[in-house]
């Protein structure tokens, strides 16, 4: 059951990392769309997978079948997922309106699959077993299997992105067929065990009531908004990273996407990092610690130089390093916000830990859309000079005037770094008593 559930997320977690760090370099390169349009359509693919949420879950929750609510809904949209997600990456030919047009409507189309998998996929944690423990190991699975996946796809990326248009087009068929294909053997693999789930007991509390509810809990406001802001900084950074790398610090466009990898294996060594921290100073301390680490980077990539012509590798190995600093100060945005809400939810009387959980993921999508808009307009604002199809590996680079130089610089160190200053001010009287101090108290 523990390998079944965590292949789940692992054609997700692949998606999802490869549209985070690519999807907008495609758009203004192998595409040869205007930054402003890019960003765009990177706002509306995230605020429709935020709007769908609600609507899935309630169809989800109303399904009936022989293998429980959630498989069907997985089992049918498998295929397109992997579908919607390889046409993602193919370039038509037309005009920009025609492009912009066709990207719209696979951005749609893609995050609807995307999420009438990941969705229920997600509720079967709670569904498959009443116990506490094994929730726990299956949560782990889960995210074992995404960030493996995720690392997978930047090395699929750093591969067969040689080609401009014709190497994304490559990556989106691989990643497809391996999203469509681990969905399926997850469906299979949990078959035996969804027909015994446990059901969902629909309930019918309107929209606005939900909101009105969570946003009246003051400890949920301050995870929320702690989330909001750290997930604004870390998706500006994925955004603009590729970017900041080919047009600012002129790392050759062939060694650009391996760069990268650095940030993600980063990351997961900092999860268990502040994992164990938090049992022995407490979370909030804990966030104290990754977050001067995660400003200290940020600011330094603002600053950084760029490199000489062909670099060697002693040459770059301290960006390497900064990568790695950034991926290690970025893991808390990944787990120190979900490890405060269980204290939210204790402090609503009924603990209604799904009405929660589901308004913080419609949050962080909307915050997602937002950055990208942002990002998008203040390139364009700005004058940054999109490639215009002539596409050389992922990103080509371009000659770009100071001023989109500077907002590059800027998205990629001072607004992240202000955005975790805030979250720290918004946690300021949060009563967090480390585990080792509720061990004792227990």
């Amino acid at each position: 059951m523990m390998l079944a559930y965590g292949l789940g997320d692992a054609g997700t977690g692949l998606a999802a990392t490869q549209l985070g760090f690519y999807l907008f370099p495609f758009f203004i390169c192998a595409a040869g769309l205007p930054a402003f349009i890019a960003g765009s359509l990177l706002t509306v693919s995230k605020v429709w997978d935020a709007l769908n949420d609600p609507l899935i879950g309630w169809l989800s929750d109303h399904t009936r079948s022989r293998w429980g609510p959630r498989l069907p809904w997985m089992l049918s949209a498998a295929l397109p997922l992997g579908i919607s997600l390889a046409a993602m990456w193919w370039v038509p030919p037309g005009t920009t309106v025609q492009r912009t047009t066709y990207f719209a409507v696979m951005a749609v189309l893609l995050m609807t699959a995307y999420t009438s998998v990941n969705l229920p996929y997600a509720a079967l944690s709670t569904e498959l077993t009443p116990n506490t423990a094994i929730r726990t190991r299956l949560n782990a699975a889960r995210f074992t299997g995404s960030i493996l996946a995720g690392l997978s796809g930047l090395i699929v990326a750093s591969l067969v992105l040689t080609d401009g248009g014709g190497g994304y087009l490559a990556m989106g068929r691989i990643t497809g067929s391996i999203a469509a294909t681990t969905t399926l053997l997850c469906c299979w693999g949990l078959a035996p065990y969804a027909k015994r789930a446990q059901r969902p007991v629909p309930k019918n509390e309107p929209p606005m009531q939900q909101l009105k509810r969570v946003m009246a809990n003051p400890r949920f406001r301050q995870v929320l908004g702690l989330y909001l802001l750290l997930w604004f900084g870390l998706q500006l950074m994925q955004v603009v990273a590729l970017i900041w790398l080919v047009q600012v610090v002129h790392v050759p466009t062939n060694l650009s996407t391996w760069i990268l990898l650095p940030f993600q294996i980063a990351a997961l060594l900092g999860l268990q990092l502040w994992s164990n921290l938090c049992n022995r100073i407490g979370r909030v301390a804990t966030l104290r610690w990754g977050a001067g680490l995660w400003i200290s980077a940020c600011l330094l990539s603002m600053l950084f130089p760029p490199l000489a012509t062909d670099p060697s590798l002693l040459q770059l190995l301290p960006l390497v390093g900064l990568i790695a600093l950034v991926g290690i100060g970025a893991a808390t945005a990944y787990l120190i916000p979900w490890s405060l809400l269980p204290d939210a939810i204790d402090a609503d009387p009924s603990k209604p830990a799904g009405l929660y959980t589901a308004w913080m993921v419609f949050g962080q999508k909307l915050i997602i859309g937002l950055t990208m808009s942002v990002f998008g307009s203040m390139l364009s604002l700005t004058g940054y000079i999109s490639s215009q199809g002539d596409c050389n590996g992922a990103l080509s680079f371009v000659k770009q005037p100071a001023t989109a130089l500077l907002a590059i610089r800027i998205c990629m160190g001072l607004i992240p770094a202000i955005l975790v200053v805030l979250g720290l001010v918004v946690m300021r009287g949060w009563p967090d008593r480390g585990a080792h101090l509720q061990a004792s108290a227990g």
